[in-house]
């Protein structure tokens, strides 16, 4: 599709979330309000019709697309998307592959969500597994990590792909032009950290990226590393502990300043606005399941309308930077360096 010709077109699963369909829909809509995107609404034919009516100004504004299954938090991934295949997330999916929809954006099952789109768009040749990267804006701007949840074990070869991923991500929607590569771990000297980590190091310093070595916890907002590699454990781990900042500094501000009751709550949001902690709220690219060979955005599962629009947004922003060919690119250029093996392994 020729991104100066038409809008970017994506399909938005209305069944996947916590506060699903209503908070969905309704962000949706207002997404499709503000004209950058054509929005395809898939879901259970009753439950788009109650969010359409609930919108009186939605009448022709979007596409419906029924799906009469839901895959629900719990199901096994690879099981539910073969004995679904007419769920909202399947239909969705196979939206992206059959050049109907320019991205996917669900807040479901994100390991439905990996695997439905592992299936059916199939991975980026040389990546074996999807990654999902996301950045800390609100304190770093030009940091990425990888992986933040799709891969709760990983061989030390998938992170050197996590990495290639992550480097394509700074430098196109970040635009750092050599992004910095650093592996998260528990000392910052080579030898240091699990096998994993230790497993990793040397494939890191033969990939032909910029990898600067381990880098500690206490480094991770400080930009010395503008990609940051660990397991989906730990990366997720990381992301709900740093979305927790937030309301719970809120929190405990107010318990601190009994004194001043009925400000303190505007002066914390004026000030620190640490609320805002959550990838969802972050648009460059946050949530994208790289590796796949189409634009998918995982949302949080308990994203609420605004929290839609961003990730709608940050899908539009994912498809327009052509990420998924600059992946590619990228591979083909460490391949052509002899520094990335067939399969993805680097040497």
């Amino acid at each position: 599709m020729s991104q100066t010709a038409a809008k970017v077109r994506v399909a938005v699963d209305v069944m996947g979330g916590d506060y699903a369909p209503q908070e969905i829909i309704k962000g949706a809509l207002e997404s499709a309000h503000r004209g950058q995107v054509d929005i395809i609404l898939v879901g259970q034919e009753a439950a788009i019709a109650e969010g359409l009516r609930a919108d009186g100004t939605a009448e022709g504004l979007v596409r419906c697309v029924y799906a009469s299954e839901v895959i629900v938090e719990g199901e096994s991934p690879a099981l539910a998307i073969r004995k679904k295949k007419d769920s909202s997330i399947v239909v969705g999916t196979r939206l992206v592959r059959d050049g109907e929809a320019d991205a996917f954006v669900s807040a479901g099952s994100s390991g439905a969500v990996a695997a439905s789109a592992a299936t059916y768009l199939g991975m980026v040749d040389g990546i074996e597994r999807p990654t999902i990267g996301g950045g800390f804006s609100s304190f770093a701007p030009d940091i990425v990590i990888m992986d933040l949840g799709a891969n709760v074990d990983c061989k030390p070869h998938q992170l050197v792909s996590f990495a290639i991923a992550g480097t394509v991500y700074a430098r196109i929607l970040y635009g750092i032009p050599n992004p910095t590569v650093g592996l998260l771990s528990t000392g910052s000297e080579q030898g240091k950290g699990n096998d994993l980590v230790k497993e990793a190091f040397p494939l890191l310093q033969d990939s032909g990226l910029n990898f600067i070595g381990n880098i500690e916890g206490n480094e991770i907002l400080t930009g010395k590393a503008n990609v940051i590699l660990c397991d989906g454990f730990v990366g997720n781990i990381l992301l709900k502990f740093y979305e927790s900042i937030g309301s719970r500094g809120r929190t405990w501000f107010l318990e601190k300043t009994p004194a001043f009751k009925g400000i303190a709550g505007w002066l914390f949001d004026r000030f620190l606005p640490l609320k805002k902690l959550s990838y969802e709220g972050e648009e460059e690219g946050s949530g994208i399941l790289w590796g796949v060979d189409g634009v998918v955005r995982i949302a949080h599962g308990a994203c609420r309308a605004e929290h839609v629009v961003h990730g709608i947004n940050g899908a539009r922003k994912a498809v327009e930077a052509n990420i998924v060919g600059s992946l590619k690119s990228e591979i083909a250029l460490l391949r052509k360096q002899g520094k990335l093996q067939e399969g993805g392994h680097s040497q």
